[in-house]
């Protein structure tokens, strides 16, 4: 049984409730995310610490992503977006800690895109029907391989980071965020657990406890207006 939580955007104080309330009722349980970590909300460097000191595992977003390329390789098309994708609360949330962005941009490339679980699959947009052809009929019997292709194709408008296209049925329990709604979603169709419940946008944050494949509970805490409230740079 594990727990996974929906897109974050810097929304730390959201993530520490919801964290709490998860920890009530399953002490022990692992957590993951889906990624999105930063960028919108106020506290981007805070959630980062959070997810680092709490061993929560988790595939980068596209805004992750964007915060990496943007930073590391400015010339590359993964980064030039950035700047018109809500970027400046994440560099007003590390003004006076650059020391540690490296250690954060650090986390977001070693990331795995993607997570065969046990219980689940994990990634951030899901694998689109647009690699249909490119991949083995059994998609999970290689992740390495299938890590490889999703990697290779990051700036795609198809990829795992960036698609809200039908998703494969990949013959398990699909967890993604990324396409934002105000209710955590199941469509059957693909198998698939749409988790991003719009933190950002001042609904609120979610996360699925999943085992073996099966949607075992849903818990949600409303966003705490701090995390979104505007701020001058």
């Amino acid at each position: 049984m594990i727990a996974v939580i929906g897109d974050v955007h810097g929304c730390f104080f959201t993530l520490e409730n919801l964290t709490e309330l998860i920890r009530s009722e399953y002490d022990d349980i692992e957590l993951f995310c889906v990624g999105d970590l930063v960028d919108r909300g106020n506290f981007s460097y805070e959630v980062m610490e959070f997810v680092a000191e709490n061993d929560i595992v988790f595939t980068p977003g596209n805004h992750d992503i964007m915060f990496y390329y943007y930073m590391k390789e400015p010339s590359d098309p993964l980064g030039k977006p950035w700047i018109y994708n809500g970027y400046e609360p994440t560099l007003r949330s590390y003004q006076s800690r650059l020391d540690k962005m490296s250690d954060h941009l650090e986390m977001i490339r070693s990331a795995p895109l993607l997570i065969n679980h046990t219980d689940c699959f994990i990634s951030h947009a899901g694998i689109s029907h647009h690699y249909k052809s490119q991949l083995p009929e059994n998609i999970l019997s290689d992740t390495q391989t299938l890590e490889k292709v999703m990697r290779d194709d990051l700036a795609n408008i198809h990829s795992i980071v960036w698609n809200r296209d039908d998703l494969i049925d990949l013959g398990k329990l699909q967890i993604v965020g990324h396409t934002r709604l105000f209710e955590v979603k199941h469509n059957e169709y693909n198998n698939t657990l749409y988790i991003d419940t719009a933190a950002v946008g001042g609904n609120k944050l979610s996360a699925v406890i999943v085992e073996n494949d099966k949607l075992i509970n849903i818990l949600s805490v409303k966003t705490n207006q701090m995390d979104v409230i505007k701020t001058s740079f």
